[in-house]
Formats: structure tokens, C-alpha cells, sequence
């Protein structure tokens, strides 16, 4: 099979990201796309969402498409393994027989190429990337200027910058529930509810 990984905090998890998952595998044929919330742990990322939740929310989210599956891969991972370098590798023994692609938006391709990542070198040295358009964002450019990306530059970015430049942030959806707004038809109805009766979000940013 091909399958995308499709890393995110998902905090909480919202149309545009189901809609960009969808989009991915009709347009690349892939098999299955992997749904990898981030670990709380990682220095990159700020979380309001607690692991159990997000956790649900994916799973209520992606309920309807057989295409679709979560992974707590990164997740569960101890500290100092829950890197994407590391979640791929330890992905590839669990799919041995099949092409996985790290699925990733442009402005992460932009933190990859300037050294950013962790194991962000054999990262690219050893996957195959999906690149989703961002705004601002000249993805070619970004691997050209990249000595890192450039050199590995052999095909294993498969871009994708027609009409995915689409965003609702996650961060917009937390500022309306910590403001008494309604994002109600930003992210799934199961999700929306899950929030209201789980109370998430109230103090958020």
C-alpha cells in the first residue's frame, strides 16, 4: 500500500484537515492516510489539548472514512523518541512491505531546509515527503535554497500546490470556544460536541 503520515497537534482536529487528508489520497492514490497526533513533549509544539482528548476527537473524526486511521505512534513514544525522524522509523517496521510518505505543509518543509529539526538530515535522506501548499510560500524556492533539501532533491518531494492553500487554524478554533464564539461548522459536528461536553478550550490563548 501507500500510505500518508499526516502529522499534526490536532487541537483539536478540523474540516480543513479531513478535507486536506482526502484531497492528498485521491491526488497521490494513496492507500491510507495515518492520522499521527503530536506528543505533548515536543519543544516544537505548544498544546492546549490533553493527549486523551485529541486522541478521541481523531477517532470521531475519521470514524466514516475507511481510508482513514490513527496512529499514536508519536504519541506513546518515550522522551526523546518522539521525533518524526524516529516515529518514521519505527513506522517502517511496522509497514515493512509498504511506501510511506510524510505528509507536511510547506512552511515545515521551510523548518526542515533550515536545519530546524531534529534528525531533520536523515530524515530527508531516508523518506518520501507530500508537500501541501501554504500562502507565501514558494515551495520550489525553498528546496533550491536549501543545500539540504536541494541535494536530496531526487524526487522525493511530490509537491502539491493546487488549491490546498486552504487554512483554518486549529489556533482560530480554540480562540472562539476561549471566547464564547461558535466555530461550530469549522470542525466536525462529533468533535464539536466532544468540546462543549468535555468543557475544552475555556481558558485557551
Amino acid at each position: 500500500m501507500k500510505i500518508g503520515v499526516y502529522g499534526s497537534s490536532f487541537d483539536p482536529i478540523t474540516n480543513v484537515h479531513l478535507w486536506t487528508a482526502s484531497t492528498i489520497c485521491h491526488r497521490k492514490k494513496l492507500d491510507k492516510i495515518l492520522f499521527l497526533p503530536s506528543a505533548k513533549e515536543r519543544r516544537d509544539k505548544s498544546l492546549q489539548g490533553g493527549d486523551e482528548h485529541r486522541t478521541e476527537m481523531v477517532k470521531l473524526a475519521i470514524a466514516d472514512d475507511p481510508r482513514f486511521d490513527l496512529s499514536t505512534e508519536e504519541m506513546n513514544a518515550s522522551i526523546g523518541q518522539q521525533y518524526t525522524y524516529y516515529t518514521m522509523q519505527r513506522l517502517k517496521k511496522q509497514y515493512p512491505d509498504d511506501e510511506l510518505y510524510f505528509v507536511m505543509g510547506a512552511d515545515i518543509l521551510v523548518d526542515i531546509g533550515n536545519g530546524s529539526w531534529v534528525k531533520g538530515e536523515k530524515l530527508v535522506e531516508e523518506h518520501q515527503f507530500i508537500v501541501m501548499a501554504r500562502d507565501g510560500i514558494d515551495m520550489l524556492k525553498t528546496i533550491s535554497a536549501s543545500p539540504l533539501l536541494r541535494n536530496a532533491d531526487d524526487g522525493r518531494f511530490h509537491l502539491v500546490d493546487k488549491g490546498l492553500a486552504m487554512e483554518i487554524s486549529s489556533t482560530y478554533i480554540r480562540q472562539e470556544f476561549s471566547r464564547g464564539g461558535e466555530p461550530r461548522y469549522l470542525l466536525p459536528e462529533s468533535c464539536y460536541q466532544y468540546i462543549l461536553r468535555h468543557g475544552l478550550y475555556q481558558d485557551s490563548e
